[in-house]
C-alpha cells in the first residue's frame, strides 16, 4: 500500500542544487560514509534536526571489535550468528567482523577517545551474547564520543556540507535510477537536490512504537521513502526490544540502561528480589537480548507487574560513578540512586534488524541509491542483533558504500529532465497527533514481544485505515510526513510479521498462525 510521492511535484518550478553525493542522516553511518568519500566529490549531508540528534549519539555500551590477539574473530562471528538464530547472512557477518579493526582504528584516527587502562591499552567490556570481552567504550556514552569526533572531522572537510533542519520528503527516480531528493528546508521552502549517488542513513523506526529508547526524531523516514521509490524492503518483523529500559509510566522515550551494566556484574531481579535469568538461559543475564527480553516479560506477566529490577549495588558508588556516570546521573534525576537502590526496568522498542535491502556494498535495487546503518538490512543481524554490533555495522558498511561510490560515481550522470506528479487526495481533515498516537499504541499492544495472529490482524486493519485517511489528506508539513512514514513502516512491519508463521529470534508467535 503506497503512493509514489507525498506531495505534488513539478521539477520545472522548484529550485535545484547539484551535488555528487547526498547523504540523509548524521548518525555514525551517515557521517562515516561522508568522511570516506574522496574529497574531489561534493557531498551534502542533511538531517531533519540538529547534527547530534540521532540514535548513534544515544548509544551507551560501545562498539564490538576484535582488537587484540586474545580474542578470536571466529568467536565473534559465531556469537553474532548464535544471537541472530542463525538467520544471518554469514558472508555479511564475516565482512563485519573481519573489517572491524581497521575501521575502529580509523575512528581513533578521526579523534575518537575510547577508554584505556594506565598502560594505554584499550579497555573492553562484555555484553549479552558475547563469549569474550570485546566491546570498546567511552564510559557509558560511547556513541556521543564517536559522533563528537566524526562531527569535528566533517567540519574540517571543504567538500562536505551539513544542512540541519532539512526534511527529506522523497527520493526522486527516473524509472530504476535515483537522481536526487526532494527536501523542505527549515523555513518551509521545497527544493530539489540532484545527485549521482544518494545514501539513506536515517536510522531506525523508534517512534513507530509508543515506548522506545530511540530519539524523538526517529520516525522511519528513510525506510518509508525508499519503499515509495520502489526499493526492496526485507525482514521488517524482526524488531529488537531492549530488555532494560528505565521504567517510568510517564516517559514515552525511555532511558536506556546499557547492557554493559550486566557485563560488569549487574543482576536482574524480579519483584520478590529473586534472580531469575538462570532459569531461562545458561548465560543468565548476558544471554542474547531476545531471550532476556522474553524472560523479563514472562516474569512481569507472572507477577502482574509493570517492571523488574536491575541490581548493581554490589559494585560500590565510586566505581559506578566513574564507569557509568551518565546512567548514574540520569537515574538520580529520576529519584533512584543506583549505588543503593535497584533500577526499575522493562523491555521497550530499541532496534530493527530489517529495513532497506542492500548488497555488501550498500547498493539497493535502485541504481544510485544506497543505504547503510540501521535503515539498511543485508542479513548481518539475522533475527536478533548481537549487542554493540550496530555502531560497527554503521562504519563497516558505511565505508563499503563510500568505496563503491568512489569507484562508480564518474560513470553516472545527474538526470536533468521533467517530472510532474499530482496527488489524488480527498482533502480529509485529520488530527495528526491522534493518528500517530493510535498507530503507536496499536504497535505497543499488538506487535510487541509476544505476538498473536488475531492481534496482528487487528493492528493491520487499524494501520491500513489510518494510511488511507492520511493519503487522502492535503497537508504539507513535517508532522504530516512523519505521521505517514510511521504508518507506512507500521504497515510493512505487520505485513512481514503476518507472513512469518513460525517463531524465530525476536519474532515470537505464541499461538497457532492458522491456515
Amino acid at each position: 500500500m503506497k503512493k509514489r510521492y507525498l506531495v505534488d511535484i513539478d521539477l520545472d518550478e522548484l529550485e535545484k542544487f547539484y551535488w555528487d553525493v547526498i547523504i540523509i542522516g548524521t548518525g555514525i553511518a551517515g557521517l562515516y560514509t561522508a568522511l570516506n568519500i574522496e574529497d574531489k566529490y561534493k557531498v551534502i549531508v542533511i538531517t531533519k534536526d540538529k547534527i547530534n540528534e540521532n540514535n548513534s549519539n544515544l548509544a551507551q555500551g560501545g562498539i564490538a571489535a576484535c582488537m587484540n590477539e586474545k580474542d578470536d574473530i571466529n568467536l565473534h562471528i559465531e556469537d553474532t550468528m548464535k544471537a541472530g538464530s542463525y538467520y544471518n547472512d554469514k558472508d555479511a557477518v564475516r565482512i563485519l567482523v573481519n573489517e572491524a579493526a581497521e575501521n575502529v582504528e580509523k575512528l581513533i584516527k578521526f579523534g575518537t577517545k575510547f577508554d584505556r587502562d594506565e598502560l594505554g591499552n584499550l579497555m573492553t567490556t562484555k555484553e549479552g551474547g558475547h563469549s569474550k570481552r570485546r566491546v570498546l567504550h567511552s564510559k557509558d556514552q560511547t556513541g556521543k564520543e564517536i559522533i563528537r569526533a566524526l562531527t569535528e572531522e566533517v567540519e574540517k572537510r571543504d567538500n562536505i556540507k551539513i544542512i540541519e533542519k532539512a526534511f527529506a520528503i522523497d527520493i526522486l527516480t527516473n524509472k530504476t535510477t535515483a537522481f536526487g531528493v526532494l527536501i523542505k528546508d527549515k523555513i518551509g521552502e521545497s527544493h530539489v537536490l540532484h545527485s549521482k549517488a544518494t545514501v539513506i542513513a536515517s536510522g531506525g523506526i523508534g517512534q513507530v512504537y509508543g515506548n522506545t529508547t530511540n530519539s524523538s526524531t526517529i520516525t522511519g523516514d528513510g525506510i518509508a521513502m525508499a519503499y515509495r521509490a520502489g526499493a526492496e524492503i526485507t525482514d521488517m518483523e524482526f524488531i529488537q526490544f531492549h530488555p532494560t529500559a528505565f521504567y517510568s509510566e510517564a516517559d514515552k522515550k525511555r532511558l536506556l540502561i546499557s547492557e554493559s551494566l550486566r557485563g560488569e556484574g549487574a543482576i536482574l531481579r524480579n519483584n520478590k528480589g529473586e534472580t531469575f535469568m538462570e532459569n531461562y538461559h545458561q548465560m543468565g543475564g548476558l544471554a542474547p537480548r531476545d531471550i532476556v527480553a522474553k524472560a523479563i516479560l514472562t516474569e512481569m506477566k507472572n507477577e502482574n507487574k509493570e517492571n523488574v529490577y536491575l541490581d548493581i549495588t554490589s559494585k560500590g558508588k565510586e566505581y559506578i560513578k566513574n564507569r557509568f556516570p551518565y546512567i548514574y546521573k540520569e537515574c538520580l534525576s529520576r529519584g533512584i540512586d543506583i549505588s543503593k537502590e535497584y533500577i526499575p526496568v522493562c523491555p521497550v522498542q530499541h532496534y530493527i534488524m530489517g529495513g532497506i535491502k542492500t548488497d555488501y556494498n550498500g547498493r539497493t535495487n535502485i541504481i544510485g541509491l544506497y543505504a547503510c546503518g540501521e535503515a539498511a538490512s543485508l542479513g548481518i543481524h539475522g533475527a536478533n542483533r548481537l549487542a554493540s554490533n550496530s555502531l560497527l555495522d554503521g562504519i563497516v558498511f558505511g565505508s563499503r558504500a563510500a568505496k563503491d561510490i568512489n569507484e562508480n560515481i564518474d560513470s553516472r550522470n545527474i538526470y536533468i529532465g521533467s517530472l510532474v506528479y499530482k496527488r489524488n487526495y480527498k482533502d480529509n481533515q485529520i488530527n495528526l497527533k491522534e493518528s500517530r498516537y493510535k498507530i503507536q499504541e496499536a504497535m505497543n499492544k499488538y506487535v510487541f514481544i509476544f505476538r498473536k495472529y488475531k492481534e496482528l490482524n487487528r493492528a493491520y486493519k487499524l494501520v491500513i485505515e489510518e494510511l488511507e485517511r492520511l493519503y487522502g489528506a492535503d497537508y504539507e508539513s513535517k508532522e504530516y510526513y512523519e505521521c505517514i512514514n510511521i504508518a507506512t513502516v507500521a504497515y510493512l512491519t505487520i505485513e512481514s510479521a503476518l507472513r512469518r508463521k513460525k517463531s524465530i529470534g525476536s519474532h515470537i508467535m505464541i499461538e497457532d498462525m492458522g491456515g
